[in-house]
Order: C-alpha cells, then structure tokens, then sequence
C-alpha cells in the first residue's frame, strides 16, 4: 500500500540482507550490539559498525544515531535506542529478520513511549540522509520483550503519522519479519490497520466519543489492550453515517455490555496533542447505566473507580482532564 508517494511493505526475510538504503536496528542506548538483531548486523557487516556506534553513545532512549554498514548491503544502518543497558540475555527469533543469536544481548525492557520515539527518530534521521528506503525489524519485541501487535500498531501509527505530517522523501519502507507468525502479525497490525486508517477513517482529524458512565457509586475505565496503553473511558471512533449520540451508545454497548441512559453531551475536546496516534476531536457525553458491567473484546480490563481513586490511574489520552473537568462540574 502507498502512503503519498511511498510505498509500505511487509517482507518476510532475513533484514541484513536487505537491499534497503538503511537498515534499522533495535539498539540500546549504549551503541553496545550484542545479541539478536544487533548481533546479526555486526556479524555481517563487521565489527566496524559496533565501534562508530559505540564512539556515538551513549544516546537517551528513544534517540536514534546512524552508522555505515561495513559490508552489509544496506548504505546505512540506523541504531534506534528502545531500550538501556542491563543483564538480560533473552533472544527472541521473530523479533527482526534474523534466526536468534548465539550470545544474547545486554539490553533492558522497552515500553509503548520508547518504541513510538525510536521509529519516529528514525524515520526523521532517514530523511536527513537524503535515502529512498529503509527497513524497520519489530521495534522491542526481542530482548525488549514487547509483543509484536502493539509494536505493529504503534510503528504504523508513527509511520502513518510520520508520512501525513512531515515532507519526506521516504519512496519505500519495509517491516521485515524472520519467521511467518510473525509476518502474519505484522501484516495484520501494519497493513490492515494503515488501510483502515486511511480508507474508512479517511483524512482526520478523527471524531471519537467517550462515555463518563456513572454506576454504583463510581466510574466506569477500561483498561486498553491497544496502544496507547493505560486506563480510559468507555468510547471510540465515529463510525460514517452514525451520529455522536448513536456511536457513543453503541461504544459504550461494546467495551462495557450496557445500555446507558439519560445520555447528554458534556463537552468537546480538541488539542491536537490530546491523542498521540494522530489528531482525534473528541466528545464526551455523561449517562447512566444499570446492570454488571463486563470488558468487551476491545478492553483488556474493566472496573469501577471512585472519585477519590481517579488520581492514582494511568489514564490514557486527556481523559485525567476530562475526568477532573467533569468532577468539578458535578461539584
């Protein structure tokens, strides 16, 4: 599929023998390349690449630094650092186009913020050597430990973001998988997610709604099981055709198995940075519901909070606002 004019591609390969202008590899903050990925690029294209690294670091997580490649055949590879230095030695053979290495690697668990930093860097550093194409592995699925959907779904989300907002001259990037599970996931959680992003949601900015549901005493949060991670309200996007009214409805039927009632628009929230996937305008509606509420297939968890107990959740997006807005309005 084509984002503008570049191309996105899943591939299921070995990465370092990519034709690829660059090659990316999931690095630690330390330019230290001792296993998985790492290890394989070093092993091909020599150790040289080790010492310009480590010559370059020690970088903040997140960051990205860029070396040449030795004799790989990739003009560039790029270290995107989603993880710190630590003793771990897990190896993960799905997690980037090469079968798993012999040593392991001294790298630390990564998270949604890190991974979503080290593509968008990379991407950014990419476009600042003037290439057409790169190649990404799974971003934190090795040692990092990170499952590879959400790391499909959150560096589709970057690259989509990335190609929308930016003045690239990216003509062609490429997830490249080792094993065939792996393909399959990413082609589920990069091509298919990109394709409805594009051709059902169209061209954004997103409309979305979002349910305060006031039950037994409390709210009711969902745990999400998509990135962005943490807790949130009950809610989702706008389907075409579908009202505010009908969708909010019908989301919080979905991630809650209830009928709410007495629903009324509470507010509209608008900052481009409120979401960050990409740009959502969302409205909050307040209602209320009888019955046990139970998680639908989107959530990974439901319960009800107290007042007093919404300061200590990981609330995801704006919703520690909307929710504190909505407290004060309620008195």
């Amino acid at each position: 599929m084509k984002i503008k004019d570049c191309e996105i591609k899943i591939v299921q390969a070995d990465i370092t023998e990519l034709k690829a202008d660059v090659i990316v590899n999931a690095a630690n903050n330390q330019g230290v390349m001792g296993g998985g990925v790492a290890a394989a690029i070093k092993r091909k294209g020599g150790k040289a690449i080790e010492e310009e690294a480590v010559k370059k670091c020690p970088i903040n997580i997140g960051e990205a630094i860029f070396t040449t490649a030795g004799s790989l055949k990739a003009k560039y590879v790029i270290h995107a650092a989603t993880m710190g230095m630590s003793f771990s030695r897990q190896v993960n053979k799905i997690a980037g186009g090469i079968p798993p290495a012999s040593n392991g690697a001294w790298a630390g668990k990564t998270d949604e913020a890190k991974i979503r930093s080290s593509c968008k860097n990379a991407l950014i550093l990419a476009d600042e050597l003037k290439i057409k194409s790169i190649a990404f592995p799974a971003l934190g699925c090795g040692v990092g430990g990170f499952p590879l959907l959400a790391s499909a779904k959150i560096m589709a989300q970057e690259t989509w973001r990335y190609l929308r907002e930016e003045k690239s001259n990216l003509k062609e990037i490429i997830f490249c998988l080792y094993d065939q599970e792996a393909y399959d996931i990413f082609e589920k959680g990069v091509i298919k997610y990109l394709e409805h992003i594009l051709y059902k949601l169209q061209n954004g900015p997103f409309s979305t709604v979002d349910a305060i549901i006031e039950i037994d005493g409390g709210i009711i949060v969902i745990q999400r099981s998509n990135p962005p991670f943490g807790w949130a309200l009950p809610g989702g996007f706008v389907d075409y055709g579908e009202s505010l009214e009908e969708a909010v409805v019908r989301e919080a039927k979905e991630e809650t198995g209830l009928d709410i009632t007495q629903v009324k628009q509470f507010h509209t929230y608008s900052d481009p940075k409120r979401d960050p996937r990409f740009h959502t305008i969302g409205t909050v509606f307040f209602a209320k519901a009888k019955g046990k509420p139970k998680a639908g297939d989107d959530a990974a968890g439901l319960k009800i909070v107290k007042p007093s107990e919404i300061n200590n959740l990981p609330l995801a997006f704006d919703h520690a606002k909307i929710l504190e807005d909505y407290l004060k309005y309620r008195g």
